[in-house]
């Protein structure tokens, strides 16, 4: 693991304390995953803004997926 030193707001840094503690965790823990959770969020948001862009660039045809309508199961009702 690499040390980074960083500059945070003092009311930050004791919300944080009190969200470790109470999970149970270091501060540097909790900043771990709060990072990562944050840049898994961040590769969601690309990735969907990136699929929309592609269909905005090529919209779904009107017949697109008809050949799958048959395949459609909804159960025995």
């Amino acid at each position: 693991m690499k040390t980074v030193q960083m500059t945070l707001d003092e009311e930050l840094v004791q919300m944080v304390d009190r969200v470790a503690r109470k999970l149970g965790q270091s501060r540097s823990a909790f900043t771990r995953d709060a990072l990562r959770e944050a840049l898994s969020r961040l590769r969601v948001r690309d990735q969907e803004n990136r699929h929309r862009r592609g269909y905005e660039q090529h919209p779904v045809a009107d017949d697109e997926f008809a050949a799958w309508e048959s395949e459609q199961s909804w159960g025995n009702s």
